[in-house]
């Protein structure tokens, strides 16, 4: 494994001011992420791909062609232990190691699983074994999982962990295999050739593998040009197994030869943004709003000193993906001169649907179609086709047969496109109240609504006994800060000034306060059930 740690914490002004001052790169579509990653490894060499903490205060480099070099050599390991088109499982915390991992998996040909880190260990083994992984790569904070995966994963031949120095009884030592294994990997894979699988995390129901082939995530990745410039520094805070994440963060920022900073903890998300000095951040809207009220509290100062304490005078854009934002955050942010673009999709999609481009914001959208996406309406719900629409869910043919019908993927969301091809979402199916005098109410627009009120964190609109019911969990430090002795009040309060001005049949008749968060997707979307 190629070695080049160095202290960069003086670099920070520079590093910025180069990313602002870079030009922007040619628009290049790939059909492989190996194709991704030799045009990035040719155009940027010997530039800093990836920056991640290596002890206190101080950073670790890897360039573009160490990252190339580690995933080819990890390509190696795998071939002369697993024939070609084997399933590797991938699961820890966004780290140098994983990606390296990942891209020595799918670029030698096999199918690279990635799984939730923070799943229970049961969980955990069962999605290894329903992948028909053979070998699981993962990170020392999963002991538990080392322990158990032998015994639970009967197709299980490898345990490879990505901390460990050398081999032991229980695992092989990821840099070992790299340092035993080093080389150059010539494979080219077809664009059509499976290379992931990827569990849903959605809000209701069994977890279902989407099966993704090179051309879905590398052609998703690069299909569009959104003018960023090259060498842009992004601070990558979403979890890494995540579509949002993999797709956006890592495929699209190599392909435009950015600077990809791993966030360690969400917990420490200010405090690395300072380290970093990243220029722009992909977020989903949860996190959006949580930070835009934090804001709120520092209203009355100037602006560009908000700015430059907060983010940095470097940063410019948050990219939001994963469910609606409400237009009013972005005008927020625009005070901060920071531009928020908005995206939508789901992972049978790569995930990329339709995003926003800087130069063409409609606030009430979730941005236009991708170049290489299609979409209909078929009663109420979108229907989308394209060269990043999975190839159906492992194992699973009805639901596959359920989902894609003659190439149209039923995303069930409600909503419609319009002429230029901007989408406008109102809505999931599968979530639709029906009343008892027939009508449909998308319980997405009320939470939307109700969510604007600085007293509410987190809401979930639903039916129960026949009327409509928000359960809400308060923001406590807003709480406390304001005095409020009775919170059940003040939310009924904001319920009445709600029902006012809402149709009959969407007033709320029930309240349910809350004392502790919705449990929550890794997409940070509240499971319904």
């Amino acid at each position: 494994m190629m070695e080049n740690r160095m202290e960069i914490s003086g670099e920070k002004d520079s590093v910025s001011r180069r990313a602002e001052t870079a030009a922007v790169p040619e628009t290049h579509l790939c059909s492989t992420i190996r194709e991704i990653l030799v045009e990035s490894e040719r155009k940027y060499g010997p530039l800093d791909a990836v920056r991640f903490k290596q002890g206190k205060g101080s950073i670790a480099v890897r360039s573009y062609t160490q990252l190339r070099h580690d995933s080819e050599s990890f390509s190696c390991a795998i071939r002369a232990m697993l024939p070609q088109g084997a399933h590797v499982a991938v699961t820890g915390m966004t780290s140098y190691p994983w990606l390296a991992a990942y891209l020595g998996t799918v670029n030698a040909g096999d199918v690279a699983v990635p799984l939730d880190v923070s799943l229970p260990a049961e969980e955990l083994c069962e999605l290894v074994d329903r992948s028909d992984a053979e070998a699981l790569v993962l990170d020392e904070v999963r002991k538990d999982v080392e322990a158990i995966a032998r015994q639970r994963c009967p197709k299980l031949k490898y345990l490879i962990s990505m901390q460990k120095p050398e081999d032991d009884e229980t695992a092989l030592s990821f840099s070992g295999l790299l340092k035993k294994y080093e080389g150059s990997f010539e494979y080219e894979p077809s664009p059509e050739e499976l290379c992931t699988i990827m569990f849903t995390s959605g809000t209701t129901g069994k977890s279902k593998g989407v099966m993704l082939t090179h051309r879905n995530l590398a052609e998703n990745a690069t299909c569009l040009d959104m003018k960023i410039p090259s060498r842009t520094v992004i601070l990558s805070v979403l979890p890494i197994h995540h579509a949002y994440c993999l797709s956006m963060d890592i495929l699209k920022g190599l392909s435009l030869g950015s600077v990809i900073c791993i966030n360690d903890s969400l917990l420490r998300v200010a405090r690395n943004i300072k380290l970093f000095a990243p220029n722009m951040i992909l977020m989903v809207p949860l996190m959006i709003e949580t930070m835009a009220k934090k804001l709120e509290d520092a209203a009355g100062l100037p602006p560009e000193i908000v700015k430059r304490e907060v983010f940095g005078e470097q940063f410019h854009t948050i990219c939001s993906g994963g469910a609606y934002l409400d237009p009013a955050y972005i005008d927020l942010f625009a005070r901060y001169g920071i531009t928020i673009l908005q995206g939508y999709g789901m992972t049978e999609c790569a995930p990329v649907i339709s995003t926003t481009v800087s130069w063409n914001i409609r606030k009430e959208s979730v941005g236009q179609l991708l170049p290489n996406c299609e979409a209909r309406v078929v009663d109420g719900e979108l229907q989308v086709r394209g060269s990043s629409v999975m190839q159906g869910y492992y194992k699973m043919p009805q639901e596959t047969a359920e989902t894609l019908v003659d190439g149209w993927l039923k995303t069930g969301d409600l909503g419609y496109v319009d002429e230029e091809g901007f989408v406008y979402l109102t809505g999931r199916r599968k979530n639709l109240i029906i009343t008892k005098n027939g009508e449909n109410v998308s319980p997405e627009e009320l939470e939307n609504r109700l969510g604007r009120s600085r007293l509410i964190q987190e809401i979930l609109v639903r039916e129960n006994a026949g009327v409509i019911e928000a359960e809400i969990f308060p923001d406590y430090e807003y709480v406390k800060k304001q005095g409020i002795t009775d919170i059940r009040a003040a939310l009924q309060k904001e319920i009445d000034n709600y029902n006012k001005e809402a149709a009959a049949y969407k007033k709320i008749y029930g309240l349910k306060v809350r004392e502790t968060e919705f449990e929550k997707t890794p997409s940070k979307k509240i499971k319904r059930y």
